[in-house]
């Protein structure tokens, strides 16, 4: 055996655990994921950004539907497309991304950015907790809520080491995006909040990338720290959940 077999062999066994494998009907769905998705974004586009008509919602109707006239189930979906559900991983760790290209603002704004982010990543999810609680909703229920304003991938993760149901978190923090984004500027304009810094840091840390969607639209200065409140609330959130609850 060849250097280069060996190496090739040793690749394959790697790549079959760490990247789930293809069929030809998991490529199929794959293929009906993306064009829904490129559809939902020239809906997002005709529509100017409106919060209905966020990619990821439509998307998911999109494909419900199509799962639901092929009578193929949603587990059978889940398990063809398997590496979309994989591609969560790599998501998660982008994030470091615009964390990176923010730090310098990080750094100016300090502890008073801390504490705001901090603050709403425990009210907001806590009066949700307190609504489903006071309903005597299912614990597992009750913990998925716990992860519902911070970006999908880190939900859906926080979410499954808290035994919630990670596919009920994607439900949840896409509505809380769209809701958000919609009751936004009346909120805004009812208790007077007119700094663009409160504005991007509230939007991010409560109704993650709706909400950044929204913030661009508002102003430059608006967009400019929703990525760090959506990011730090997102990662303070996803660490500390499985230390409390798991």
């Amino acid at each position: 055996m060849t250097v280069v077999q060996a190496f090739n062999d040793w690749f394959a066994s790697v790549s079959a655990l760490v990247v789930p494998s293809f069929s030809a009907t998991g490529l199929v769905w794959i293929s009906i994921t993306i064009v829904a998705y490129l559809l939902a974004l020239s809906v997002a586009r005709r529509t100017r950004g409106h919060p209905l008509a966020n990619p990821v919602l439509v998307t998911a109707v999109i494909t419900g539907m199509v799962i639901l006239i092929s009578g193929q189930g949603t587990g059978n979906y889940q398990h063809e497309a398997g590496f979309i559900h994989w591609l969560l991983g790599p998501a998660t760790v982008a994030l470091a991304i615009p964390m990176y290209a923010q730090w310098q603002k990080i750094r100016e704004l300090g502890w008073r950015l801390v504490l705001a982010v901090f603050l709403a990543g425990v009210i907001a999810p806590l009066t949700a907790w307190l609504t489903v609680w006071f309903y005597d909703a299912p614990l597992a229920i009750q913990m998925t809520m716990l992860a519902k304003s911070i970006t999908t991938p880190l939900a859906m993760e926080a979410t499954a080491q808290i035994n919630g149901i990670p596919a009920l978190a994607a439900v949840f923090v896409i509505t809380t995006g769209i809701v958000g984004a919609v009751i936004a500027p009346g909120a805004y304009h009812l208790l007077n909040v007119t700094l663009p810094q409160a504005r991007g840091v509230a939007l991010g840390a409560v109704c993650h990338a709706v909400g950044t969607a929204k913030a661009l639209q508002m102003s430059e200065r608006t967009g400019a720290l929703v990525t760090l409140g959506l990011c730090l609330n997102g990662i303070m959130t996803a660490i500390i959940l499985p230390l409390l609850f798991a």
